[in-house]
């Protein structure tokens, strides 16, 4: 079953960011903020040692690090990120992400342009 997003496309609404970031014990936490047909909005919180191993994504992708620290790998290179930064990643880079100290993350989804 797929998640319900927070938002619903059709109504305007405004979300704490802090607020709704949820950490689990030794866990990873996602929820989806925003759905549409061409795009996702998803809020993460990554407690410290929590990792997503390597994987790509058809669509672009833009970070967020909205607290903490982690560490991305883009194309096998680290890159450690902390509260504040913004990441672009187009479609298919290979990463991963490991939390360095619990953090926060807002991941935008776009998928490209069909031409």
């Amino acid at each position: 079953m797929t998640e319900k997003p927070l938002i619903d496309a059709a109504e305007e609404k405004i979300l704490s960011l802090a607020n709704e970031t949820h950490f689990a014990p030794n866990g990873i936490v996602s929820r989806t903020l925003l759905r549409t047909a061409t795009s996702r909005i998803v809020l993460f919180g990554f407690t410290e040692g929590q990792e997503l191993t390597e994987h790509t994504s058809t669509q672009h992708a833009t970070i967020q690090i909205l607290s903490g620290e982690c560490e991305f790998s883009l194309a096998g290179k680290p890159h450690p990120l902390k509260a504040g930064d913004l990441l672009y990643m187009p479609p298919h880079l290979p990463h991963a992400v490991r939390a360095t100290k619990q953090f926060s993350m807002l991941l935008t989804l776009a998928k490209p342009n069909a031409n």
